[in-house]
């Protein structure tokens, strides 16, 4: 069984470098790419690891958690308890938003009631917040802002719920005066339900929580996510907030950046022990669904609404250079490449030649997912036994990888063609057709 595994091993190898301009085609793609990436995420997370020492707060202002609402029904109670149960010692206010509260009754209703059944809580606040018309995600967000009393703001999404030390862990990163924004670790909450949703919870850990640990401790995160941030007030305020149009906190991480690029000694965070834990899609139509408004975003963001905006001076070159790279060439257009090189490799090889390159591409991947895995774990993961046991779904990552690459390139196309982002469910059409078009 041993002999016959190395020999296929040695045969697929052997068919793959006989055709080297195969693989002159191929490196570049790794080695501008991938490589630097990982290498980078690598640095940031061993420095992080080092750095990072909990500190004891030295004051705890009061904290104002934003938490949009939707249509989750009686499952917002379970968002507002875990707010409710934090150990923090401070104030918090947590302001419950519903949009569209006319047609999410029950949302509002659960709402209300939660307030009543916490009004005795010591240093808790729940004040819910009714607009009665939808106007969506960014409109929410941003009443909530205004009715914000704390020195710090966290917006959290009404479906995802938080560990008791969630206020604690992220005041922590508050403690330096400079750090003005910061983004909180998502789990996947459903991971039991099904593959895909395992899939998500590996993509959430390495992809989300490691990749994010690292890259911002070198100075270049990539998003605090709108699910799950947390800002200073002030300073939020003065940029205006969340501006309009879909991908609102990508939009904000640039404008952040770009303020940064003023007052250097700033700077964004992100604490992978600030945990929350959110339902991911269970169905493929689903994913699918959501990764088409996820990536065609980026395509929106970067090539349309901010173009003028990615240039070193409003940047810094740090920032400018990695955007380029890994927001625009890596996310926008090499899923795009993979395709075209795919079909490529379909018309012009053997089915046998194209499959021994693919699997050597899959055992490459797999090799750089279990190096990853095992950083995560040793290093970042606040749950390592718990997360040990995904390593058995692992094998199957680098294959969901390459599918959800396989969306991106349709999602690039989608957003091209068809200005995929103004069919958002994030806010009704006629908020997103009356914006301003880019």
């Amino acid at each position: 069984m041993q002999a016959d595994s190395l020999h296929i091993i040695e045969y697929i190898l052997g068919m793959v470098f006989a055709n080297t301009e195969l693989l002159l085609l191929l490196l570049p793609m790794l080695v501008l790419f991938e490589l630097p990436l990982g290498l980078t995420i690598l640095v940031g997370i061993f420095r992080w690891s080092a750095q990072n020492v909990h500190s004891v707060p030295q004051a705890f202002p009061d904290i104002s958690v934003v938490v949009t609402c939707y249509s989750e029904g009686r499952d917002i109670a379970i968002t507002l308890d875990t707010l409710v149960e934090q150990l923090y010692p401070g104030n918090i206010e947590i302001l419950a938003v519903v949009d569209g509260a006319s047609q999410n009754l029950l949302t509002y209703q659960t709402a209300l009631i939660s307030m009543r059944l916490h009004s005795g809580q010591p240093r808790r606040t729940i004040r819910v917040i009714p607009k009665w018309q939808r106007g969506g995600r960014v409109s929410t967000l941003n009443a909530g802002l205004a009715e914000a009393g704390g020195e710090l703001v966290i917006n959290v999404d009404g479906d995802t719920s938080f560990d008791n030390d969630m206020v604690l862990r992220m005041l922590e990163q508050f403690g330096d005066p400079n750090l003005v924004a910061c983004g909180g670790a998502l789990r996947v909450r459903n991971w039991r339900t099904n593959l895909l949703t395992r899939m998500q919870a590996m993509e959430y850990m390495l992809s989300m929580q490691a990749g994010k640990t690292g890259l911002a401790n070198i100075g270049v995160i990539n998003n605090i996510s709108g699910a799950f941030g947390a800002f200073r007030a002030p300073l939020l305020k003065q940029l205006g907030g969340w501006d309009t149009h879909t991908a609102e906190d990508l939009d904000l991480t640039i404008r952040l950046k770009q303020y940064k690029q003023r007052y250097p000694a700033l700077r964004l965070g992100f604490t992978p022990h600030a945990v929350g834990h959110t339902d991911v899609p269970d169905t493929l139509k689903g994913l699918v669904a959501q990764r088409l408004r996820w990536d065609g975003d980026l395509l929106f963001i970067f090539l349309r609404k901010h173009k003028k905006g990615l240039t070193p001076t409003l940047l810094g070159w740090k920032n400018f250079l990695f955007t380029l790279a890994y927001g625009v060439l890596q996310n926008v257009l090499l899923p795009l490449l993979a395709v075209v090189f795919i079909l490529y490799l379909l018309l012009a090889y053997p089915i046998n030649f194209v499959g021994a390159l693919m699997s050597v591409l899959y055992i490459l991947y797999l090799l750089v997912c279990t190096l990853f895995f095992a950083v995560y774990l040793l290093l970042i993961s606040e749950r390592s036994r718990d997360d040990f046991m995904m390593i058995k779904w692992l094998p199957l990552y680098p294959l969901y990888q390459f599918f959800m690459r396989l969306i991106t390139a349709f999602a690039m196309i989608n957003e091209t063609v068809r200005r995929g982002h103004e069919e958002s469910s994030m806010a009704p059409w006629w908020v997103l057709k009356r914006g301003n078009r880019f």
